[in-house]
């Protein structure tokens, strides 16, 4: 099986071509580097320089697609060479392929080319001083440096700085990838706390409208259609209040000392917003005392009241809710209680994504949040759905639940 050679770079070709023709240039007009009686001259004559040569040149076509066998062609060519009268230009193709060995090889060969040739200058440099006992021997090492030892460290520099420059080159991507998966994430983020907000805010008003509608429709008495269209008017204009507000926010961002907007509800509008289910149709009871507590923590608590309201309004039968809120030993504490039981439907569609809201706010405060139902105290043996939420008012996590 014949064995394919590496198909030469175009660069690498026109460096062959340049230095043959240069080589061949040189030869033509019988300038060589010895004189014909030179006693290391072997085979004088203008004619045996082409052989190392067109041999050197071939090393060169293969200077970056096999860079260790390019070297070990042009060492051949090289030795060939000094048993001539010499070509400048072939001593010139060897340092190239020396460095471009250094430079395009594998890491052994960036490690041990130039460890040996620094080695063979040490050796050409006391080895010939050592028998000649004549400082012109020194010259043999400086040759051998020169040609061997400064084109490889000067390889191995090169290759150490494109290899540090394409290792920062890595950290920049990684850097950029992980700044645009940070910016991913802010914006998931994002999106997930104004879903909450929207939700929270507009589904109170839009079950309410949803359920008053229906008995607007339902009933031919003008005077509950009409009370159920007060209701839905009077919904309607606090939905769109609501959704300006969250708007204007959104548009302005937060104040100059980075606290919550001015805005943003607290736990003083539970009054409004109880009064707001029992317009609605519900009948509520609110019981809340509490002392000072952070923005985050009144906000989340404002929210999983106003949800849990929401899904009462939605789902819950005949009978008393009841809000309880606590402010005690570093947390606040709130329950939320309706009858359940009796519907074969809600009164209005939902989503299912008011638990998972309530619980994800709890959860950014570092709270717990629990919903299900459960036996009512009263001994008559009735079920109750139970909101109940731990949020600390210590610690609180900076932004909280935005």
């Amino acid at each position: 099986m014949a064995v394919r050679l590496p198909r030469p770079h175009r660069f690498d070709a026109w460096v062959a071509l340049a230095g043959l023709l240069g080589g061949l240039l040189l030869c033509g007009i019988g300038l060589g580097m010895r004189p014909a009686h030179d006693p290391t001259v072997l085979f004088d004559g203008p004619w045996p320089i082409v052989l190392p040569l067109f041999l050197m040149a071939g090393g060169e076509l293969l200077r970056r697609a096999a860079p260790r066998t390019a070297l070990l062609i042009g060492t051949v060519a090289l030795i060939g060479d000094a048993l001539t009268q010499g070509s400048l230009i072939t001593l010139l193709m060897y340092t190239d392929l020396m460095y471009t060995a250094v430079l395009y090889g594998t890491p052994s060969s960036a490690r041990h080319i130039p460890r040996v040739t620094g080695l063979l200058t040490i050796v050409a440099t006391l080895v010939p001083y050592a028998v000649w006992r004549v400082p012109e021997a020194l010259l043999v090492g400086v040759f051998t440096g020169l040609v061997a030892f400064a084109p490889a460290s000067t390889g191995l520099i090169v290759r150490n700085h494109r290899e540090a420059a394409d290792s920062a080159r890595l950290r920049a991507e990684q850097t950029a990838l992980l700044a645009e998966m940070d910016r991913t994430q802010a914006v998931a983020a994002e999106r997930a706390r104004m879903a909450r907000e929207l939700h929270d805010m507009v589904a109170n008003h839009l079950s309410a409208i949803a359920i008053h509608s229906t008995a607007a429709l339902s009933l031919e008495d003008e005077k509950t259609s009409r009370e159920a269209l007060t209701v839905i008017r009077e919904n309607s204009v606090q939905g769109l209040s609501e959704m300006r507000r969250l708007i204007g926010i959104l548009r302005d961002g937060t104040t100059a000392d980075d606290k919550e907007p001015a805005a943003t509800p607290t736990l003083d509008g539970l009054g409004a917003l109880v009064e707001g289910a029992r317009a609605n149709g519900l009948d509520v009871a609110l019981d809340a005392v509490h002392g000072s507590v952070p923005a985050p923590v009144e906000l989340a608590a404002y929210r999983i009241v106003q949800e849990s309201l929401t899904n009462a309004l939605k789902h819950a039968a005949q009978g008393a809710v009841t809000v309880w809120l606590r402010g005690r030993n570093g947390a606040l504490e709130l329950r939320v209680t309706s009858p359940c039981g009796g519907r074969d439907a809600p009164r209005a569609p939902g989503s299912g994504a008011g638990l998972v809201g309530m619980r994800e706010r709890a959860a950014l405060l570092h709270g717990t949040f629990e919903a299900g139902p459960e036996n009512s105290a009263d001994g008559t043996g009735g079920k109750l759905w139970v909101v109940r939420a731990t949020l600390p008012v210590t610690d609180v996590p900076r932004g909280g639940t935005e």
